[in-house]
């Protein structure tokens, strides 16, 4: 199985702590060079050494924050100018917890804006040098919310869905020019996100965190929370030559916890 990416340069979004992390990770454990995006430059220049590397890797990071959309545009439009990016990992923290129906609209356009949106951006920058190629990968971290909508998180549902759509449009249109675009979705992975709903749901239910937590586990088959680096693999295959005849799918990451085919 050919997992090598060495030449290959990744950018990778939201990539200072959990799955981003992990992603960046990985993806440069198979030898390719990475290129981080975050708002937080020190948390940036943390990570960046930490990333595995040998001769054939250079690691970057750009400083963006996708409430910003045109100002993450500006900067990936002029780093690209110097850099071929052959793997795009969309990852964005994803909306506040609570009922659809109490959701102001502001809330649905900022996170429609961060996800979708930003996507978009990104792709449409990144696309044509992968089609001067004739090679590359979309991977989009979104949710299993798209597959069963997820109790209590009404705006997440509904932007989630959104980008798996449109992830799925991409495919039909790029698959003849070797880009794959698949969509990876995590449901109780521990990162800072489910440890903050887990609190919020605890509150919310006069309950302690752990409880919540036991609570959760028995809804996994395999009887344990995921980790970022479990997400992370399944990134990485999807990344890698091995993967080039996978198209247009979502792939839950969630110990069998999705009741759905």
């Amino acid at each position: 199985m050919n997992l090598d990416l060495t030449g290959k340069r990744a950018l990778v979004c939201g990539s200072t702590q959990g799955i981003g992390k992990a992603s960046a990770m990985e993806l440069a454990l198979l030898g390719a060079s990475i290129t981080l995006v975050a708002r937080n430059e020190e948390k940036l220049k943390e990570v960046i050494v930490q990333l595995p590397a040998d001769d054939t890797e250079s690691h970057h990071y750009i400083v963006a924050d996708f409430t910003q959309p045109e100002d993450l545009k500006a900067k990936v439009a002029e780093y690209i100018k110097a850099n071929q990016v052959d793997i795009l990992v969309n990852n964005t923290g994803g909306p506040a917890g609570g009922q659809a129906i109490d959701a102001d609209t502001d809330e649905f356009t900022k996170a429609f804006s961060q996800h979708v949106v930003c996507n978009q951006i990104l792709a449409q920058l990144l696309v044509p040098q992968m089609k001067e190629a004739g090679w590359g990968r979309i991977i989009n971290v979104i949710s299993t919310s798209v597959k069963t909508p997820l109790r209590g998180l009404g705006v997440s549902n509904t932007i989630r869905a959104a980008v798996a759509n449109w992830a799925k449009t991409l495919s039909f249109e790029l698959g003849g020019f070797g880009i794959t675009v698949n969509n990876v979705l995590p449901s109780t992975s521990m990162t800072g996100r489910l440890e903050s709903l887990i609190n919020t749901r605890a509150e919310k239910e006069g309950k302690t965190p752990d409880h919540i937590q036991q609570d959760m586990i028995k809804e996994i088959p395999a009887g344990k929370i995921g980790t970022p680096e479990d997400v992370a693999a399944a990134i990485a295959f999807l990344a890698s030559p091995a993967a080039g005849y996978i198209n247009g799918i979502n792939i839950p990451v969630d110990g069998g916890r999705t009741a759905s085919l």
